[in-house]
């Protein structure tokens, strides 16, 4: 193919998932259910955590950071994609590409890093509680989203740079509902060496550094809690981690199956389908998670209804 200098670029085409005429409405209820349930689910968590002043703990601040990043991840995507089904359109201009992949980055390596530093506050609450208020204090925890998200950008941006450099070939298809940096790459012109290494390094550290650490900190917590004589007080450190063990498995299994499939079946319409597992259904499903068994949410949703 030849290649397009990336000036003469103006558009990409995102194929999505059927070109059904009939699929289409169907999908756009659907998608659109979902993505207001997404929205509102984690919308209540915040709103509850910022309203009640028994919820100013390390652990709900962290939520309500989580839940916030959950609303922008899936925002960064799903609107785009529910007016291409609207318009019966399937462009998105090169700059829009640009943007949407570098707040897909942000806000899923966020993501990651945030259930990362909550798997450290519940492993500091479950071994060291009488220390818990000194070591997780105010600084600290504001500290720790700050570093993440100066990270996180620093990262997306580096990543974005990276493919503005790039020449594209006169095939601008990309097999997917959003603009994913490894399709963005596939249908580059020019060498892509650098490229991939960068991403691949990066998925490493910041990808397995992440889980590193999120299994280092359970490794902990299991032997703290097989050590506690009582099974009632077992059961009460487990409750108090279940919930976001619960979310972590969700991600990392969905993320995996996503990769998975993909290299096995070499299918870009599989993986896109299957992406929809983390980028749509698991920020869905987090507020449910963290509510449905949670009195202090349900408390604190309550007051805040009543007015109280």
């Amino acid at each position: 193919m030849d290649p397009v200098n990336k000036t003469q670029i103006s558009k990409f085409y995102l194929v999505g998932f059927s070109e059904d005429p009939e699929l289409q409405p169907i999908l756009f209820g659907l998608f659109l259910s979902m993505y207001l349930i997404t929205v509102l689910g984690n919308l209540l968590i915040i709103l509850a955590t910022s309203s009640d002043s028994h919820l100013h703990t390390p652990m709900y601040f962290f939520l309500s950071n989580l839940s916030f990043v959950d609303i922008c991840f899936v925002s960064t995507t799903v609107p785009k994609m529910l007016v291409n089904m609207q318009t019966h359109r399937k462009d998105i201009t090169y700059s829009g590409c640009i943007t949407q992949m570098y707040f897909f980055l942000l806000f899923v390596g966020l993501d990651n890093f945030l259930l990362t530093v909550m798997a450290y506050d519940r492993f500091v609450a479950i071994c060291h509680p009488l220390q818990y208020t000194v070591i997780m204090n105010p600084r600290l925890c504001a500290l720790l989203v700050l570093v993440s998200w100066v990270i996180h950008v620093l990262h997306s941006l580096l990543e974005s740079l990276m493919v503005l450099s790039l020449s594209f070939c006169r095939h601008l298809e990309i097999p997917h509902f959003f603009c994913e940096l490894d399709q963005i790459i596939h249908l580059a012109c020019s060498k892509t060496f650098i490229n991939h290494v960068v991403m691949y390094f990066v998925a490493v550290v910041l990808g397995g550094g992440s889980f590193a650490g999120i299994l280092y900190s359970y490794s902990k917590i299991v032997s703290s809690i097989r050590a506690i004589s009582s099974t009632q007080g077992k059961y009460k450190a487990f409750s108090t981690c279940a919930s976001h063990l619960s979310v972590v498995s969700l991600f990392y299994c969905t993320c995996l199956g996503v990769y998975l499939s993909s290299a096995a079946t070499h299918n870009s319409h599989s993986s896109a389908i299957a992406s929809v597992m983390y980028t749509v259904v698991t920020p869905m499903l987090n507020p449910f998670i963290y509510s449905l068994r949670n009195k202090e949410i349900k408390r604190a949703l309550k007051r805040f209804f009543q007015g109280k």
